[in-house]
């Protein structure tokens, strides 16, 4: 696949898949629960021909590198030396992980961290790339914030189980490279505006349950988002999210804190 092509898909979107791993339309009102699946941020809907390339460019990337391991490639080579002074933390995650630096103040740079999200993924995209994003770089503390769009469906059918077993293998690959794992919370989710319908609320608590569970007796580090960003009925507080889904400053200066304690508990501070 030409780096051009996959470059012009981000531009014009999130890269948040439907489930037939296509995007979905985003409609023109991304300030409200349930807007836009990519969180167009105030700026204007696309438009049949943008969404038209954008679906070409996707199907293109994904027959050619489902788990996109180019996307990182360049960036992965070019990565500074490792400082003792400050150990190199990889946060591995979907949009809400790409978009952090983004809408934050570039938290990620201005911290050392190292951020690997991208938009649409689903754990089995991300168990794959694990290797290529995560392990490669040796970092000592690797911060794991996946689950939503699996529960959306976006690669298509996934239950909890399959969730779970996917974070149990990127909790065992990081573990057996001396990686220390922080798992984050799935962040609220009312409804998904790409894929309406699916009420999702419940099992995002459910699989966040089951990561404290799992932390507790594997050794890893929680960090829960959740809590602190969860409205009466499971969703995202009011303010928090453009969309429903992705967070806005407000809700990522929620999350920032509860990582870097999360990541300090990690390194042993």
């Amino acid at each position: 696949m030409k780096k051009t092509v996959f470059t012009a898909c981000v531009a014009l979107t999130f890269s948040v898949l439907a489930p037939t791993q296509t995007q979905a339309q985003p409609p023109s009102q991304p300030s409200q629960r349930g807007a836009a699946a990519g969180g167009n941020g105030g700026r204007a809907a696309l438009t049949p021909d943008q969404i038209a390339v954008q679906r070409r460019a996707q199907q293109e990337q994904l027959a050619n590198d489902w788990a996109n391991l180019a996307r990182y490639r360049d960036a992965n080579r070019n990565l500074p030396q490792d400082s003792d002074s400050q150990p190199r933390v990889v946060f591995m995650g979907d949009s809400i992980t790409e978009l952090w630096d983004r809408d934050s103040g570039k938290f990620f740079a201005s911290k050392g961290y190292i951020g690997r999200g991208i938009g649409g993924q689903t754990t089995p995209q991300m168990l794959i790339r694990f290797q290529h994003d995560v392990v490669a770089l040796q970092p000592k503390v690797v911060v794991i914030n996946a689950g939503t769009n699996d529960i959306a469906g976006n690669t298509g059918p996934s239950t909890l189980g399959m969730i779970e077993d996917n974070l149990k293998s990127m909790t065992q690959i990081a573990a057996a490279n001396g990686i220390h794992v922080v798992l984050a919370s799935v962040t609220p989710a009312y409804d998904y505006p790409w894929k309406r319908g699916l009420e999702p609320a419940e099992k995002v608590v459910a699989l966040n349950s089951w990561m404290q569970d799992y932390c507790a007796k594997a050794g890893c580090i929680d960090a829960d988002y959740f809590t602190a960003m969860s409205d009466e009925k499971h969703g995202m507080k009011e303010g928090l999210s453009r969309d429903g889904i992705h967070p806005t400053p407000a809700g990522y200066a929620i999350m920032a804190p509860i990582a870097e304690r999360a990541i300090a508990r990690a390194l042993g501070k």
